[in-house]
């Protein structure tokens, strides 16, 4: 009888992406076969020798193509997750990191404060740093109206280039169980500790209705690909769901790194 340990699950949405990354690879195929035909009729009493002169830019393509990120890394990273918007207030690190790393959390979600707490600060020490790894933080409010109060607010410090710092604020309050409460007045005081520069602004933004929108919209999102609880976290076609151990995640980002060609 074998002894060998039993397959990990994998969770619908990293079936989706691995899908998704494979159907990459065979339109990127397709297209560069396509992009050598139309060469080769274009130019006329072309030879062979052209013909094989278009083939390494039509293999250039698929790759870009097959990482859907437009910096041809080759990371395998699905357009439909990672954005790599220069102008994204909830992102962290260079856009152009080899290796995206997004997450979902609800800002009342204890999980979601283990993992800032206590794993975060070594990913972005061991990774977002060295520009190897880019974080992208998707708010969902999957605990009431006063998640949605909560990301409003990150979302309106974001604004003022301090989503990072109301980030670990909000997360270094939170109680070791249980969702707190986050009151309009806890809000402004954790936006003060954030050193968000004008706050009469922020107290204003509090009350925008676009920003609700947004994170609506990114709840949504989030439950139409799969995300059905908190912390929850995807690298290019691997998904990690929960307050996992650092090694966990080094490895998830090591073989990214590795796909990426790091």
């Amino acid at each position: 009888m074998s002894n060998s340990p039993a397959p990990k699950p994998v969770h619908p949405l990293a079936r989706k992406l691995r899908l998704a990354r494979i159907l990459n690879v065979v339109l990127g195929a397709v297209t560069a076969f396509l992009l050598v035909v139309v060469i080769a009729q274009s130019v006329p009493n072309a030879g062979q020798a052209a013909t094989d002169s278009t083939q390494p830019t039509a293999t250039d393509e698929a790759g870009t193509a097959e990482s859907g990120t437009g910096s041809g890394t080759g990371s395998g990273t699905g357009a439909e997750i990672a954005t790599r918007d220069p102008n994204d207030p909830l992102a962290i690190g260079d856009v152009d990191a080899p290796v995206v790393l997004v997450e979902w959390a609800d800002f009342r979600c204890p999980f979601c404060a283990v993992v800032t707490n206590q794993t975060l600060p070594t990913i972005f020490d061991e990774y977002v740093d060295a520009g190897l790894v880019r974080y992208e933080f998707r708010d969902v409010a999957f605990f009431g109206e006063e998640s949605i109060d909560a990301a409003v607010a990150a979302r309106a410090a974001g604004e003022q280039g301090r989503f990072p710092e109301y980030l670990e604020a909000v997360f270094a309050a939170a109680p070791e169980k249980g969702h707190p409460d986050m009151p309009r007045e806890k809000l402004i005081g954790f936006a003060t500790e954030a050193g968000v520069p004008d706050l009469a602004k922020f107290e204003q933004d509090l009350d925008r209705a676009d920003l609700r929108d947004a994170v609506l919209a990114s709840t949504a999102e989030a439950q139409k690909l799969g995300v059905t609880s908190v912390p929850f976290f995807v690298a290019g076609d691997q998904a990690i769901a929960g307050a996992q151990p650092i090694d966990n995640f080094r490895a998830l980002l090591d073989e990214q790194l590795a796909t990426a060609g790091e």
